[in-house]
Parts: C-alpha cells; sequence; structure tokens
C-alpha cells in the first residue's frame, strides 16, 4: 500500500514510492528507491522535503499512516470547497483605464495564437541575444506582454489553453510564455492594477533568462542531475535578476518575480532561502505559476500531470511550500478543469471543457465528444454543468492520450 508520511518518520529499510516535490529537479537518481541509511533521509530533507509517500509492500510500514487514496479524497474535498466559494482579494488603489470588452473564447482564439507566437518568437530572440551579450529591449518586451494581457481580459481561457500546448525540445521558451500568461490571469483575479500587471508580466516573461548561463550540458540533461549539477542550475534565478537588473528598465516587481520565483513559503527554495512574508507578494504568486507550469508540461524525463491532479499537488504543498491563500485564488484563477481539459462525467462519457463554471469551479460547460462505453467519438453537444447539476457530475479528468481525442478540435473554432 502506498502511504504518505512526514520524513521525520522514515527509517532505513522504507522504499520511497514518490518524493512529493514534483516541482524540485532533485539530484536522486530516481523517485523511487529504498532507504538504505540515515544518510539518505539526511539528504532528502535537506532538499525541503517534508512529506513523501512510501510503499509498504517493497519495504517497512509506518502505523496510522493516510494512504494515498484516502489523501487525495481528502485533498479533492477541500479543493471542490474552495471551489464553490468566491474570495474577493482586495483591491490594488484603483487607476484609470479603458475598459476592454470580454468576448467569447471562439472570438478571441485566433488573437490569442497569434499573440502567443509573437512572444514565444521574442523570447527565442531574447534568449539568443543574450547568450552574445547583448543588451534587452525592454520595449519591445513590455509592448507584447501588453498585447499578451490585452487577451486575457478580453478571454482569459483562450491565452491560457493555448498556453497548455508546447513543444517537448522547445519547453523553456514556452515555459517562459505560458509563465507569463499564467501571472497575468493570476494577477487580475487578485485585483491587481493593469499598470502593475504589465510590470509583473515582463518579469515573468524573462524570468529564466539566466539560464543562459546554464551550461548547456546540464540545461538538456535528459537524466537526473548530480549534487554538483544540482547546485549549478540553482543559480538561475540570481543569474535572472543579475542579467535583468544591470540591462536596465525591468519595474521591480519584475525583478521580484525573475528573483524570487523558487522561493518557498517554509524557507526550503533558492537562492536566499526566504521564509514567509520575506519573500514578496508576486515572488509568491510566480513561484506557484512556475511550478503549476512545470508539472503540467511534458519534458523528456517525466509526462506532465493533468491539471486537475497539478492543482490538487499545488494544494497539498501549499501545506508547507506555497502560501495556501494565494493557492486558493491561483485555483480560482485556472480552474480544477481548464478549458482544453478531457473529463469523464458519471454517465461515462468523455467531454472537454469549453468555459470555466464563473460561479462554480466544479460545474464548467462541456462539449461531450465520446462514449467509453461504445470506444468511439460521437457527434459532440453542449452542456452546462452548471444548469444540470444533478443530471450530470465531473468523475475526474482523463488522459487524452489514452482515448485518441484531441480536445483542442473542440476549443473555440478549434486550435
Amino acid at each position: 500500500m502506498v502511504k504518505k508520511v512526514a520524513v521525520n518518520k522514515l527509517k532505513p529499510g522504507m522504499f520511497v514510492h514518490d518524493l512529493n516535490c514534483g516541482w524540485l529537479d532533485h539530484p536522486f537518481f530516481s523517485s523511487r528507491f529504498k532507504i538504505k541509511s540515515y544518510d539518505d533521509i539526511k539528504k532528502i530533507a535537506g532538499h525541503g522535503i517534508r512529506e513523501l509517500y512510501i510503499d509498504t509492500d517493497k519495504g517497512l510500514d509506518v502505523e496510522g499512516a493516510m494512504s494515498e487514496t484516502e489523501v487525495k479524497k481528502a485533498l479533492q474535498k477541500e479543493i471542490e470547497q474552495v471551489a464553490a466559494s468566491r474570495p474577493v482579494p482586495a483591491k490594488e488603489a484603483p487607476v484609470k483605464e479603458a475598459p476592454i470588452k470580454e468576448v467569447p473564447i471562439n472570438e478571441e482564439i485566433k488573437r490569442a495564437k497569434e499573440v502567443k507566437d509573437e512572444a514565444k518568437k521574442l523570447v527565442v530572440n531574447i534568449l539568443e541575444e543574450v547568450r552574445l551579450g547583448k543588451h534587452i529591449e525592454t520595449e519591445k518586451v513590455g509592448s507584447v506582454v501588453t498585447e499578451m494581457a490585452d487577451s486575457v481580459f478580453r478571454n482569459q481561457d483562450a491565452l491560457i489553453s493555448l498556453s497548455r500546448i508546447k513543444l517537448m525540445d522547445e519547453y523553456l521558451f514556452f515555459h517562459s510564455v505560458s509563465v507569463c500568461v499564467l501571472m497575468i490571469s493570476f494577477c487580475r483575479i487578485m485585483g491587481v492594477d493593469r499598470a502593475t500587471i504589465n510590470n509583473v508580466g515582463v518579469g515573468a516573461l524573462l524570468h529564466d533568462i539566466g539560464k543562459t548561463k546554464t551550461p548547456p550540458e546540464i540545461l538538456n540533461k535528459p537524466g537526473k542531475l548530480s549534487d554538483n549539477e544540482f547546485q549549478i542550475m540553482k543559480l538561475h534565478s540570481s543569474h535572472s535578476y543579475k542579467i535583468l537588473l544591470a540591462n536596465g528598465g525591468i519595474p521591480e516587481v519584475g525583478l521580484q518575480v525573475a528573483h524570487e520565483h523558487h522561493e518557498r513559503y517554509d524557507g526550503s527554495g533558492y537562492p536566499r532561502g526566504l521564509r514567509g512574508e520575506a519573500i514578496s507578494k508576486y515572488g509568491q504568486m510566480a513561484a506557484i505559476v512556475d511550478v503549476y507550469d512545470a508539472i503540467t508540461s511534458d519534458r523528456c524525463y517525466h509526462k506532465g500531470l493533468q491539471p486537475s491532479d497539478a492543482v490538487r499537488k499545488l494544494f497539498e504543498w501549499s501545506k508547507f511550500h506555497f502560501n495556501n491563500e494565494l493557492v486558493q485564488y491561483f485555483i480560482k484563477c485556472v480552474g480544477i478543469y481548464p478549458v482544453g481539459t478531457l473529463v469523464r462525467l458519471d454517465d461515462d462519457n468523455l467531454a472537454v471543457v469549453t468555459e470555466v463554471g464563473r460561479k462554480n469551479l466544479t460545474t464548467p460547460k462541456v462539449k461531450v465528444v465520446y462514449s467509453t462505453r461504445q470506444r468511439r467519438l460521437i457527434k459532440p453537444f453542449e452542456i452546462d454543468l452548471a444548469e444540470h447539476p444533478n443530471k450530470r457530475k465531473i468523475v475526474g479528468a482523463e488522459d487524452p492520450a489514452e482515448w485518441g481525442v484531441n480536445p483542442f478540435d473542440y476549443v473555440g473554432t478549434g486550435i
């Protein structure tokens, strides 16, 4: 049986099933191994891991520990309680700005794709220029970020859903764009003023610029990093800060995003090991966004989690590593089942989420596309689960690859 245990309960002879640190490029050869000595336990704790999962069929047991299934059920219940409520964060000081009219996703999807492609191209060019020692054209970055923010304000689901489409061998570029999109959306739901949103977005788009200083053989290594390689990799956020500070023209909130996106609320992060409110608000938010995008992305050494699973992990980790209140707001931002998620309904049909539930995140609008009983695609039809809460419910998310379904064929006008 797989159980969740605190690190201080570990003993030699236990079998680690999951280190429970999906955000960490840890130096362990595998996430599954038998603990041979107390040095192994010290190493685990030294990387900020507070709780993990053991397999009692392959090693020693811990009496009274919750099973993985029990943990998931408890977390899901808490998340659904969060999803059913609508807390309103404190607004920043009001500013005069022209309102942007919201539009349906099918109207925004084409413009959003153009914005995403432009942003990705800009990141590619900037990374190459920085490697060559050239100056970052901050005005050009600000202009693209403004276009991204405009798109998010018109319909955030369009750009967020597009940001989930990434090429594995271009992860760094797409990750930078996705983090920017998510930070803009996150700031928006937090009530941040538009000028600050743009400044935060600049830092988010450039947050990994320091990886230009990371040796390619470490940055692109397909396997696990050694202890020494891991220490070198951890320098990138400091490099990002120094590069952007020296460049000039980057707002303070943007510098905070770049410098602090690997800090952790319990002080276990890097580069400065900041704790709690010593981390800026935007640094705390960037840490959540960076991890969410990282663990939902396919990499050469692991398959990305479904968004609903990623949200659950973030909520679990907020016990120690993230600001729990901010994680709740982030869940409000992306939803439990973001647009483009393939979900199973309680009648065993599969559906694609086409619009996040506005009043309750557990009841989005969906397009039913597949019958698991007949094992075939069916003529799509739409359902607003908020209008039929007692007739159809979401049971959970599904891996589209297992069913041969491309969810983005059914989002907007198709991507």
